[in-house]
């Protein structure tokens, strides 16, 4: 049986059925870049953390609260990572340059809030976790 995707409407149809099914499977948490963090902290002894804390702005993806320090990690794509020159998609270029521009506008948003409220916030780059796990790890030893 062929799955159907249900449409929310704040996106425009696109052109292709693939590039739907493939962007209605993005996952909000526990993506791979996550799990890949999360298992090296656990190797590495390091435990005590909550998982999307919704106690503080931003809900991060990995929080110590009683240390104040909140871990993003971003999806390169999602949030236009610095380091890889990705390019707008070929469709629909306006709603997907407005789409990023926004999830970079609430990004910082949701750090400097952290920042005001005295907390440490770390933001690891789905790209960085894949290719230097152990820096990533290194840089939340130093905060802890």
């Amino acid at each position: 049986m062929k799955k159907v995707y249900i449409r929310d409407k704040r996106s425009p149809v696109p052109l292709n059925e693939n590039v739907s099914r493939v962007m209605s499977s993005n996952k909000a948490k526990n993506t791979k870049p996550e799990l890949k963090l999360r298992k090296a902290l656990y190797a590495d002894g390091i435990r005590g953390y909550r998982l999307n804390w919704k106690k503080v702005p931003g809900k991060p993806d990995i929080a110590f609260p009683g240390r104040k320090i909140g871990i993003f990690i971003n999806g390169c794509y999602w949030h236009r990572c610095p380091y890889c020159e990705l390019s707008l998609p070929k469709t629909n270029t306006d709603f997907w340059k407005k789409k990023f521009e926004k999830n970079i506008k609430r990004d910082k948003k949701k750090e400097k809030e952290l920042l005001d409220l005295g907390w440490t916030v770390l933001v690891f780059w789905e790209c960085k976790i894949k290719t230097n796990i152990k820096d990533c790890i290194n840089k939340i030893k130093v905060n802890l």
